[in-house]
C-alpha cells in the first residue's frame, strides 16, 4: 500500500472547483480508497463538497491545503472506507423479512415450529403466518420438514415459510388447502411438490411449485411495501451499504422506487434489475433504460432466472447429484424460454443478468451469450451471471473470453461448505465458489450477499472471501483455501468492481477526486486487524453524496 498524493487531474479539479464548493475536510482518519490502477491508496485527510456530493481531494494535509477555510471535522482516528456496494440483494424481501418470523437460527424442525407458534401468538391480527430462513442441512436429520408438526401448532391460519435460499417453501395443511394442492396436483415445469410414500404433499414445495401457493397470499398494500422498503434502507445503511443492486424488481416495486426518487426519499443508491418474469417486461424494454445523472435510481438491467439452488437440489447439474443419483436439478426458466428472453433483453440494449448456480446452467448461459450477442454487445454490455456458484473448470475461462462478469456472494461458500461436498462430490468442488480463479484470469467479481438469503452485513462477506472460514474460524485453514482473496481484492469486489458491474465505476467505488463522496467510518483498521476478526467490524457512520445517512448510537 502507498500514501496517496494528488495527480495533476485532481489538482486541476481542486483549482477549478474550489470557488463554488461548500467543502468539508475530514482529518485525523486512516483512509483507504483506490487509485487509477485499482490499487489501495491511503490518506489521512479527505475533502468533499457537501452540496454537489463529490470528493474534492484526499491525501495528507498538503493535499487539502486549498480548503484550509473549509468546515473541519475530526475523524477521531477512525478508519474511512468507500461506501460498500452490495451487488446482489433483494431489498423488498429484506424489508419484509425484518417483519416476519426469522428461522435462520433454528436448530431443528421442532425448534422452527416453536418459533413459528410464538410468532403467531404475538401477531394475532396476521391473516397469514409468514417466515423465512430455515435450512434443513443444519438440522440433525438433514431432512426436509413436513406439515405434521406445523398442523399440530397452527391449524386455523395458513403458514408459509420460505427456505433460507428462497428456492423452497414449507406450508401447513391450511395453506396447501387454500392453494388447492393435493395428491392429484401435477408438478409444474421447473418445480416439484415433495410427496410422501403415498403421493400426498408433505408441505414442501420446490422452486416453481412455490408459485402455486404464493399466489394465494394477499398482495401487499402500497403503504406496507413502502414501510418494508424503509426498513430495508435503514438496515443496509447501518451496515455500511451505500448502494445496492436489487436483483429482480417487479412493476409495483419499480413504481415505488420511481415515486421515492421523485420525492427525494431514497437515502441510498439503487441499481435495479427488472424481473424477467414480470408481464411488463416487453413494455420496459421498449421504453428503454431508466438513468439518473445523480446515480440514485438506475434501471438498465434485467434479472433472468436460470435454475434453482444447491441446498434444495434445484441447481441444474451436468451430472446427477452425488447424494441423490438420478436427480440433476431444475430449470426455473426452460432453456427455449431462457434463450428467447436473453435475446429480447440483449437486443433491447439492456444489461442481461442471469441467475445460474449449477454447472449445467452456467454452461448453458455462457453458450447463449456466445450465440446471441455480438462481439460489441459482449465487450460493452457488462453482462453478468448472478452467483456463478458451481462452474465446470473448463468454463471458468469463458467468463473472461466473453466479458461476462461473475456476480458472486462470498458467504454462500461458508454457509454451504458442510453441504456442498455431499451434493457435488469432491471432483466438482474444483469449480465451486472459485473466486480466486476468476480474479487470477482478470475477471472483476461483483460481490454481494444475496440478502435476505444470507445476512446483509458486507463485512461477513469480506471475512468469508479472505479466510474461507465461518465466524467460528472453521474449518482450520479455510474451506478450499486456494480460492481465498486478499483483503484488497475482497474490498475492491464490494466497492469499485461492484460499481463496474453497474456501469458506475467512473462515479463511485474508489473515493478518487470527482467521484461521489459515498464513504463510511468504521471501528477498526481492517488492514491491520487479524483476518479472522474482520466480520466483527462495526459501522459508526454512513455517508451518501456528502450527506450523513446513518450514525450509530455511541
Amino acid at each position: 500500500m502507498r500514501f496517496f498524493t494528488p495527480s495533476i487531474f485532481s489538482l486541476l479539479f481542486i483549482a477549478s472547483g474550489s470557488l463554488s464548493a461548500a467543502p468539508v475536510v475530514l482529518h485525523n482518519i486512516q483512509g483507504y480508497g483506490f487509485d487509477e490502477k485499482g490499487q489501495i491508496a491511503e490518506f489521512s485527510h479527505f475533502a468533499f463538497d457537501n452540496q454537489t456530493g463529490k470528493v474534492l481531494a484526499r491525501g495528507d494535509k498538503t493535499a487539502v491545503a486549498a480548503y484550509h477555510k473549509a468546515e473541519q471535522m475530526d475523524g477521531k482516528g477512525q478508519t474511512l472506507l468507500p461506501g460498500l456496494i452490495d451487488g446482489h440483494g433483494h431489498v423488498l424481501g429484506l424489508g419484509q423479512n425484518l417483519n416476519q418470523v426469522d428461522l435462520r437460527t433454528s436448530s431443528s424442525e421442532a425448534q422452527a415450529v416453536a418459533q413459528v407458534a410464538a410468532f403467531a401468538k404475538g401477531h394475532p391480527q396476521s391473516q397469514w403466518i409468514l417466515g423465512r430462513g430455515w435450512n434443513q442441512v443444519l438440522w440433525p436429520t438433514q431432512q426436509f420438514p413436513g406439515k405434521t408438526l406445523l398442523d399440530e401448532s397452527i391449524k386455523d391460519k395458513p403458514v408459509w415459510l420460505t427456505r433460507v435460499d428462497g428456492h423452497a417453501g414449507w406450508a401447513n395443511s391450511k395453506a396447501l388447502q387454500l392453494a388447492g394442492i393435493n395428491k392429484e396436483t401435477i408438478d409444474p415445469p421447473g418445480g416439484e411438490i415433495i410427496r410422501d410414500a403415498e403421493g400426498n404433499p408433505t408441505g414442501v414445495l420446490i422452486d416453481n411449485a412455490m408459485l402455486l401457493l404464493e399466489k394465494q397470499i394477499p398482495q401487499q398494500s402500497e403503504a406496507e411495501r413502502l414501510a418494508a422498503l424503509d426498513a430495508a434502507f435503514e438496515h443496509l445503511l447501518a451496515l455500511g451499504i451505500t448502494s445496492t443492486h436489487d436483483a429482480g424488481v417487479d412493476q409495483a416495486n419499480l413504481q415505488s422506487y420511481q415515486q421515492l426518487r421523485k420525492d427525494n426519499k431514497l437515502p441510498l443508491r439503487i441499481y435495479a434489475m427488472l424481473s424477467a418474469t414480470d408481464p411488463h417486461l416487453a413494455d420496459w424494454l421498449k421504453a428503454g433504460p431508466i438513468l439518473d445523472k445523480d446515480d440514485i435510481f438506475v434501471a438498465r438491467s434485467v434479472k433472468i432466472y436460470g435454475d434453482g439452488a444447491l441446498g434444495s437440489r434445484g441447481a441444474a447439474l451436468i451430472e446427477p447429484y452425488s447424494d441423490q443419483p438420478g436427480q440433476k436439478g431444475l430449470f426455473v426458466t426452460q432453456p427455449d424460454k431462457l434463450t428467447a428472453v436473453m435475446k429480447l433483453t440483449l437486443d433491447a440494449g439492456f444489461q442481461t443478468n442471469v441467475h445460474a448456480i449449477g454447472d449445467l446452467t452456467n454452461r448453458l448461459v455462457l453458450d447463449r451469450f456466445e450465440q446471441l450477442a455480438s462481439k460489441e454487445q459482449l465487450e460493452q454490455g457488462r453482462h453478468r451471471i448472478e452467483h456463478a456458484q458451481i462452474v465446470s473448470p473448463k468454463d471458468i475461462p469463458r467468463f473472461a473470453q466473453l466479458h461476462i462478469l461473475p456476480a458472486m456472494q462470498p458467504t454462500h461458500a461458508t454457509s454451504d461448505k458442510n453441504m456442498a461436498a455431499d451434493r457435488l462430490g469432491i471432483a466438482r468442488l474444483r469449480g465451486a465458489y472459485a473466486w480466486k480463479s476468476f480474479v487470477d484470469q482478470g475477471s472483476r467479481i461483483v460481490a454481494g450477499s444475496d440478502y435476505p438469503v444470507e445476512l446483509a452485513n458486507p463485512f461477513y462477506g469480506i471475512h468469508a472471501a479472505v479466510t474461507r472460514q465461518d465466524q467460528q474460524n472453521q474449518p482450520v485453514g479455510g474451506w478450499l483455501p486456494e480460492q481465498r482473496l486478499t483483503l484488497t481484492q475482497a474490498l475492491k469486489s464490494f466497492t469499485l468492481d461492484a460499481a463496474y458491474g453497474a456501469f458506475q465505476d467512473q462515479s463511485m467505488g474508489s473515493l478518487a477526486p470527482g467521484m461521489w463522496a459515498d464513504f463510511i467510518l468504521v471501528d477498526r483498521d481492517i488492514f491491520k486487524v487479524a483476518p479472522e476478526t474482520l466480520w466483527q467490524t462495526k459501522v459508526h457512520q454512513s455517508w451518501v453524496a456528502g450527506q450523513q445517512k446513518y450514525k450509530a448510537s455511541m
